[in-house]
């Protein structure tokens, strides 16, 4: 491994510190890895060490490599500079994507507190927006006003494009109200956005990996709270693949909990969608045969129309597996209504 520290900006002190782990050779199938932008809290007043390397030592040690971003703070935090910060910081790391061999659209961002604030910014309204966002204890409604008086709600940006979120936090955080966690989650669910979220039992602000290494002796805190790490990183192999025998493999969790609002159709869409779509009948003629022999309706007097119309918001792929319906050939239907532009 060796690491580089890139000065964005000398006047404002913003830098990028990347931790590049080798390739190859002993790690024989590794020959790209996965990234993740670690950017640390301290109220927009200071970036905090104890969320900087303990984090990224963290996520090193699953295969990642980490850059942590220490941005704007103090009088230079004058918003939208942080999120600028963090836009030069991702377009740095995929201008260098092939010499330091990370994938380039596989790069997360992980923030806390403040730095979850500019993370979530980030997973929202960037130029250059990461495949997915770890949010710690962040502040992300109009609280940010307690730290940044020019800082947006994020909340209020969430749409369909922004990228799948992993959000924790503790119910006791007496310095960031768990609504921040809660509300973000509201919006990300309101826009169909792929999310999962802990919150747990009582600890305080500001515990990082909740190690011992990074509390101070006697510290009120569940001992589950350090579960985040590896549930985290467990959801980003979800989202993004992990490493396998032949290379990096599939995501296995979308972005999205339907793809109702993408540009092409899929399995995954609604059936609703699907059936709305004379194009797509014709592709699924096949499955719909065999649905109509196996699936029986609810009432005698329903026909299948019917029950199609009464299950309309379910995705036509959790029918046909939980029917055990066509479930070798889904992957050949999604090919196929890919192709179908989403009207």
């Amino acid at each position: 491994m060796f690491i580089e520290k890139i000065v964005l900006s000398k006047e404002r002190n913003v830098t990028l510190t990347a931790m590049i782990q080798d390739v190859g050779g002993e790690y024989r199938t590794v020959t790209e890895r996965p990234g993740i932008i670690v950017i640390p809290g301290g109220g927009y007043s200071f970036c905090s060490d104890r969320e900087a390397e303990p984090v990224a030592m963290a996520f090193l040690n699953a295969g990642f490599d980490a850059f942590i971003l220490r941005y704007s703070v103090g009088k230079d935090a004058v918003w939208p500079r942080p999120l600028e910060d963090y836009d030069e910081a991702m377009a740095l790391i995929r201008e260098r994507a092939e010499e330091w061999h990370v994938m380039a659209d596989k790069i997360a961002v992980v923030g806390f507190s403040a730095g979850g604030h500019l993370a979530g910014a980030a997973a929202t309204m960037a130029k250059n927006r990461p495949a997915a966002a770890i949010l710690g204890y962040a502040v992300l409604n109009e609280d940010v006003r307690g730290c940044s008086d020019t800082a947006p709600d994020v909340t209020k940006y969430v749409d369909y494009d922004t990228c799948p979120c992993f959000l924790f936090a503790t119910r006791t955080d007496s310095v960031v109200p768990i609504m921040n966690t809660v509300d973000m989650m509201a919006a990300l669910a309101k826009n169909d956005v792929s999310f999962e979220s802990h919150v747990y039992s009582f600890g305080p602000h500001g515990f990082s990996t909740a190690e011992h290494v990074v509390q101070a002796a006697g510290t009120a805190i569940t001992e589950r709270a350090a579960d985040w790490v590896q549930d985290s990183i467990g959801w980003l192999k979800e989202i993004l693949g992990d490493f396998g025998t032949k290379g990096f493999t599939k995501p296995v969790c979308k972005p999205h909990v339907s793809d109702d609002k993408g540009a092409w159709l899929s399995i995954d869409c609604s059936i609703g969608r699907l059936f709305g779509n004379p194009v797509a009948l014709e592709v699924l003629e096949p499955v719909i045969a065999e649905m109509k022999e196996k699936i029986q309706p609810f009432s005698p007097e329903m026909t299948f129309d019917d029950m199609m119309q009464v299950l309309g918001t379910m995705k036509l792929s959790d029918l046909l597996k939980e029917r055990g319906i066509a479930v070798e050939k889904l992957d050949a239907y999604d090919e196929q209504l890919g192709k179908l532009p989403n009207i």
